[in-house]
């Protein structure tokens, strides 16, 4: 079964970098419709920039597993 979700995420260089450097490694979000998700968090480096990860995001799932993750914007 396939499932869709939506998050923002604002995070600064600083908040990022234990996820970044992979000494934590998944992240938890919330979902616009209140659901939490948990996804590995070296999935985000590519939308890392010098003001942090931030945008809003589309996460897909197949049986529970990772897909795709897209900033939309």
């Amino acid at each position: 079964m396939s499932q869709t979700f939506y998050f923002s995420l604002n995070m600064s260089t600083q908040d990022f970098l234990p996820y970044y450097q992979g000494r934590v490694q998944s992240l938890v979000v919330t979902t616009t419709t209140g659901i939490r998700v948990e996804f590995p968090a070296m999935r985000l480096r590519k939308y890392v920039d010098s003001l942090g990860v931030r945008g809003f995001f589309c996460l897909k799932t197949e049986h529970g597993k990772f897909v795709s993750l897209t900033r939309i914007k």
